[in-house]
């Protein structure tokens, strides 16, 4: 089964791709031999992370556009919070990509953070994978930017786009260094909002001591995208910045969470609580039970 569609995606079989990441998501049999099996694949990822309200749906759909005009494949993964308070700001910004899901060029899946709390989805890297495989000539991922996602996308990511709005100036005052370390590229979307030139160069000032932990210069872009303003300037600017992307310390953290999680997964596999209870119990009963003698001895 794995092997034939591992050989449809390759093909390029956008049905083969949906079923081989719910194949993965839900763990199903067979799903570790596809991933052993997956070619490495040096497709870019474009992380897209900022707090809730700052248009990052809409910007991604501006950037959708601009890329399908030149002939590119995009595929488009929107990790959003498992909270049921957040659903239905979440379906209303999916509502503004619904023009890209049946354009050919165009592969868009969103996925839960199941929990992970801030973070991005636990199978994340599994499926970004699998998307590399169908040969995507951009992948980009959206994320809401709080807490542990910012260090993920940083990991994740070749390049990471932060966007923020006007509004968030004293919100960036008091900004995580987290969010400011992790990107390569500013954006201040809904530019056209009173303020914005004073925001945009407060930023800036920000940034400035933070120019000598980057390779260069943190730019700054001003972007409207519901009017699609600034956007080509930023794919730009984001098109260089991959061209010159490099590994960075952040994606062997990012891997070694990952496979630390796996590994402990895997050796916890043959351990079930209920079987431990019993067994507690019993020894318990014969007494002089010692919990760290019973782990020792597992």
């Amino acid at each position: 089964m794995w092997q034939e569609l591992l050989q449809q995606i390759q093909q390029g079989d956008v049905k083969a791709l949906a079923r081989s990441i719910s194949l993965v998501e839900n763990e199903l049999p067979g799903y570790e031999t596809l991933l052993q099996s997956l070619p490495v694949n040096p497709t870019k990822i474009i992380g897209i992370t900022g707090p809730p309200g700052a248009g990052k749906s809409t910007l991604v759909d501006s950037l959708i556009g601009l890329l399908v005009e030149t002939g590119k494949k995009v595929a488009v993964l929107c990790v959003d919070p498992s909270s049921p308070f957040n659903l239905g700001a979440v379906l209303g910004d999916r509502i503004r990509m619904s023009d890209w899901y049946t354009n050919p060029n165009v592969f868009i899946r969103s996925l839960a953070t199941r929990g992970s709390m801030g973070g991005l989805h636990p199978k994340i890297i599994e499926i970004t994978d699998l998307l590399k495989a169908f040969k995507f000539d951009h992948i980009i991922v959206e994320t809401v930017g709080v807490g542990q996602s910012e260090i993920e996308i940083a990991g994740l990511a070749d390049v990471t786009v932060v966007v923020v709005v006007p509004e968030a100036g004293d919100e960036v005052q008091t900004m995580k260094a987290g969010l400011m370390e992790i990107a390569d590229v500013f954006v201040v979307n809904k530019a056209d909002r009173p303020d914005a030139d004073t925001f945009v160069k407060n930023l800036r000032q920000m940034l400035a001591p933070s120019f000598s932990k980057h390779y260069n210069e943190v730019p700054v872009v001003k972007t409207v995208a519901s009017q699609k303003e600034g956007v080509a300037e930023l794919l730009d600017i984001i098109t260089h910045q991959l061209q010159k992307s490099h590994t960075n310390d952040k994606t062997f953290w990012l891997l070694a969470e990952r496979a630390f999680y796996l590994i402990e997964q895997k050796r916890m596999k043959d351990l079930d609580k209920v079987v431990l209870k019993k067994e507690i119990e019993a020894m318990y009963q014969k007494g002089n039970f010692n919990l760290y003698q019973f782990i020792a001895d597992k």
